[in-house]
């Protein structure tokens, strides 16, 4: 046994306690500003703590929009000094193009895109986004539309495209190219 008494929290139950701490002060000020916490990260680095903070919405995040976050979630956090007292570095962002797709949020904001997902037993496909709810998403797989239930996935990503999607491809899910264009500019301006 450790020197450390039983009970008492060691470095990481130390950092998972103040992240329990921490989760309600910053989902409250992302939330305030407009957006959903994605993920709350608390890390050591020497005397300092850094806080990882993700944001997501359901139209995405800009990078003014991600300055706005971390203004709201910086003054959140310098009015509870009772919780963290320490110094502290904050780094927000928002989810990046390589993060798995793994709430319905994330199927909704990349309806029209491609993605690659791995399914529970194991088969892999790639499918244009269609409409998403709570339940699962539609497909457009080989010109073919799929329904397919969150609980059938086991991991998906989007793809990144270079060129424009095919407009059979677009018209199958109900959309236009100008939609997608219009899209696809909304995205870049981020």
């Amino acid at each position: 046994m450790s020197s450390r008494q039983h009970g008492e929290p060691g470095p990481r139950g130390a950092r998972d306690q103040l992240t329990a701490q921490l989760e309600p002060i910053v989902d409250a000020a992302v939330r305030a500003a407009g957006f959903e916490l994605e993920q709350l990260d608390v890390r050591s680095a020497g005397r300092r703590r850094v806080l990882r903070v993700v944001v997501d919405s359901e139209r995405g995040v800009n990078l003014d929009e991600v300055a706005d976050a971390s203004r709201s979630v910086a003054e959140a956090l310098d009015a509870r000094e009772d919780v963290l007292s320490d110094a502290y570095t904050l780094e927000v962002s928002s989810r990046g193009l390589d993060a798995p797709l793994t709430k319905p949020r994330h199927w909704r904001h990349t309806r029209l895109r491609l993605a690659k997902v791995r399914l529970a037993d194991g088969s892999e496909l790639v499918g244009r986004v269609g409409d998403a709810d709570d339940e699962g998403v539609q497909l457009l797989v080989g010109g073919e539309l799929r329904r397919i239930g969150y609980s059938d996935i086991a991991r998906a990503m989007v793809e990144v495209e270079f060129r424009e999607p095919p407009a059979a491809e677009l018209a199958a899910l109900g959309a236009t190219a100008k939609a997608n264009a219009d899209d696809t500019t909304k995205e870049e301006s981020k």
